[in-house]
């Protein structure tokens, strides 16, 4: 089965939200019908440990840490993923950021 778009989650703190969201509108890839700058975030809790070879933004080596953060939501085409990633990758302030991919069949 093919598809042409896939939603994109990222995890992130909340003051990057809008530089994010203002640099993938600058490319495009926001904009839904006569709309742009289409996305929506919801208030997330997690758990993390950062191992010995991390540089962790939040928390300490070895230890589990809780805490909250945004999950970040919006469409894009496929063929734009690659450079959706890298931008949200250039921008966003964790060492391993967690941005999930997930196929659109409708």
């Amino acid at each position: 089965m093919e598809f042409n778009f896939v939603k994109v989650e990222v995890l992130l703190p909340e003051e990057y939200i809008e530089e994010i969201r203002n640099k993938l509108n600058d490319i495009g890839v926001l904009t839904v019908g006569n709309y742009d700058n289409v996305v929506s975030y919801s208030v997330v809790k997690g758990y993390w440990r950062p191992l010995e070879e991390a540089t962790p933004f939040n928390g300490n080596k070895g230890e589990i840490s809780f805490g909250t953060e945004c999950k970040m939501e919006f469409k894009c085409l496929l063929k734009n993923i690659e450079e959706v990633k890298e931008l949200i990758i250039n921008i966003h302030p964790y060492e391993e950021p967690v941005i999930n991919v997930i196929p659109i069949l409708s």
